[in-house]
Formats: C-alpha cells, structure tokens, sequence
C-alpha cells in the first residue's frame, strides 16, 4: 500500500513535536511491514539541503516560506510541495493528513479531496471550537468541508471526537476512529537506586502552555528533601525558555536545573532511563508521546488530569496526576512538588514505573496503532472503490 503522510513542519530540532513524531513513528513501522510510506513537510532551519530520509523514512520537504510571520506555524507554505502532493496523490492509495489550521495541511486535505484519493485526517488534538475570528473563518473556507468529506477522521479521546464534531457541525460525523499515540516497547529500566542522587526530567517543547514554569516553580520544595536532586530542562525553545530560567535565578535553583536543549529521539528514551521522575504539567495535553516515551522505559509520571492519559495514568498506578489551574501558580507548584517527592520514595517509584510499563506495553505501543490503523486504511480503500 503506497501510503502518503502530509506533515506541517520538521526541523532539526524537532520544535514542532507530535504530529510530526507521530507520523515519523507510523511510517517506520508501516514501512517494516512492506508498505510505501513517506512522508511530506515543510522544512526549516537546516544548514545546507534538507535531507531526502528522516530516521530512515523517504521525506519530500520544501522549504518553508514565512508567508504570514504573525501566525508563526499556521501561517508558513510552500507552493513547489502543493504541487508535488497534487502530483503525489494521484499514485498514493491513501493521504493521511496530520490537520491543523495551516497553509500546508488544510490546502493538502482539500486537494486529496479533489483529486479523489481515500483521505484519512488525524487532528491531534489541533482542531477544536474557537472564538478566534482567523481560525473561524478558517473553518468556514476549508476546515469543515474537509472533515466532512474525509474517508476517517481519527480522535485521540473521547473529548477530541465531541471537539471535531463541534466544529463539523451541524453535520454528525460518522466515520471516526479512536486511534491513541504508540510508542515503541522497551526494555524496563531498574528500580530506582535511593543511594544515587534523584533526577526529575521536564521533556517537551519549551512552550508557555506546557508549564515549564511550574516544574521550575517545584523544586525548592523538592530539593529541601533531597538536596543533591539534579532537574532537567529538555526540549526546543518555542517562548518560554527565558521566563523559566529567569524563575530558577530568582528562587536560586538554577544550580541544580540542567538546560540541555532539544533531544533526538534516542537521546529522549536515554533522558527517561536516566531520570526517576517525570513531569509535564501542562494545561492542555491531548495525548504526549513524551509522556508515553518515559513510561515505556518504566519512568513514573507526573501529569495533569487535563493530559489525555490522565484517566489511563490515574487507573493504572502509573504515577500521579494532579489538579492544576492557569493563574494559580503556587498552588500548581506545590502539587508538582508533592507529587515528586511520593514518587522518589523508592517503593511507590518502583511500584508507579511497573505499572507505567506495563501500561504502555498493554495499550500503547506502535504495533497495536498501526493494525488499527492498518484496518482503517483497508475500511477506507474498500469503501471508495464500491
């Protein structure tokens, strides 16, 4: 099956992080199992040539034009990859586009429904109900008819299906499929070693959204228990990285918080290894394959009930989820802090990063996404030919 991925963006540093993960991870596998999978993307901040494979995946990237500066990502295209993916399409047996409000995708999507060819959309949380006037009329030209008229449109949860059928509405969308995010399995790490100094890891965009600021905010409490704690900082800047270190200056923390940048993808399964705790207090958080990414090497959690895994973490035992609010922000950093401090005791940490393991193992891996998605495609593919 000759499978076409439609990404916004890649770059060196992985600054636009999980859609383009997601689809780098689905056409890898898919690619192993003997289907033509690639994918397309806009290209930005490489020195020299953009490269023609990523982790081993066939990539057609362009170079991003800054049509429109203000809407940063959103507003970023490339006429040359339009007319290649209009060209692409008509040999591909299906277009999976990874949807956001953009000049890449939403124009990719419109131009698979064009052109005829089974388009799958996956919205990754990107596509909800907006008081934004741009993003309404964005809806308007581009965005509702092609929900309405993709062959599948895929949700990561329950509230992301009712948020697509809101901004489809008043047509009832019928054709969508729960599809989660899947990491690879790997080998479980030890139990934590209480004799070493704990390390509690922060891995994601650097980005006001994601709280860096909260996980900054925990660690003089944190570090009155265990003062040779080391904190790392990891991740591509997207805003918020000066503000956060300005924090750790002012508490005096910024001792003991490592700033190391954006990870490759075996650098980030090595931080998870490496690292007792992890943290992501986020406000919104559809489904983060970081936060997959550590508890499939058996590292503990610390999220927030609005993180998609929420329920998942909370059921499982796989480590804490915490209440936290925009505007209360020492109260969010004490919860973090709290919610460390269980988790570095050595019997809830070895008994939180089984249970984080053996989650991802029973419900998230790669494999079990992409035979789901693999019986969508096919579902699809029939569908079009009757």
């Amino acid at each position: 099956m000759k499978i076409l991925h439609v990404v916004t963006l890649h770059t060196p540093d992985h600054a636009f992080g999980g859609p383009t993960r997601v689809a780098l991870n689905l056409s890898k596998v898919q690619r192993a199992e003997g289907d033509d999978a690639r994918i397309m993307a806009l290209g930005d901040g490489f020195d020299g040539p953009l490269p023609s494979r990523v982790e081993g995946v066939p990539a057609h990237l362009y170079q991003a034009r800054h049509l429109l500066p203000m809407f940063e990502v959103s507003g970023i295209t490339s006429g040359p990859l339009l007319l290649a993916a209009r060209r692409m399409m008509r040999g591909a047996d299906v277009v999976h586009v990874h949807l956001m409000r953009d000049l890449v995708t939403l124009p990719a999507a419109l131009l698979a429904l064009a052109s005829g060819t089974p388009l799958v959309v996956q919205t990754h949380g990107m596509v909800d109900p907006t008081e934004k006037r741009v993003a309404q009329l964005t809806d308007l030209l581009g965005v509702r008819r092609v929900l309405r008229g993709a062959d599948a449109v895929l949700h990561l949860t329950e509230a992301e299906r009712i948020d697509v059928n809101a901004v489809a509405a008043p047509v009832e969308l019928t054709r969508t499929v729960r599809l989660v995010n899947g990491v690879r399995p790997q080998e479980r790490k030890p139990d934590r070693d209480p004799a070493r100094p704990p390390t509690v890891l922060f891995l994601a965009r650097i980005q006001e959204r994601k709280r860096p600021e909260d996980f900054v905010a925990a660690m003089p409490e944190v570090l009155a228990e265990h003062p040779d704690a080391r904190f790392v900082l990891a991740g591509p800047d997207t805003g918020a990285l000066d503000g956060t270190l300005r924090l750790a200056r002012r508490l005096g923390v910024l001792d003991s918080l490592d700033h190391v940048g954006p990870l490759g993808h075996e650098e980030v399964l090595a931080a998870g290894r490496q690292a007792d705790v992890y943290v992501l207090p986020s406000i919104e958080e559809p489904l983060g394959v970081s936060v997959l990414e550590a508890m499939s090497v058996g590292t503990p959690v610390v999220i927030t009930r609005t993180c998609g895994l929420g329920p998942d973490v909370a059921k499982a035992g796989a480590g804490r989820v915490i209440d936290s609010r925009v505007g209360e922000d020492a109260a969010n950093a004490g919860k973090v802090a709290r919610a460390v401090l269980e988790l570095l005791e050595p019997k809830a940490n070895a008994e939180a990063g089984q249970a984080a393991w053996e989650l991802v193992g029973d419900h998230f891996t790669i494999d079990a996404v992409t035979r789901t998605l693999r019986r969508t495609y096919e579902n699809v593919v029939r569908r079009k030919r009757r």
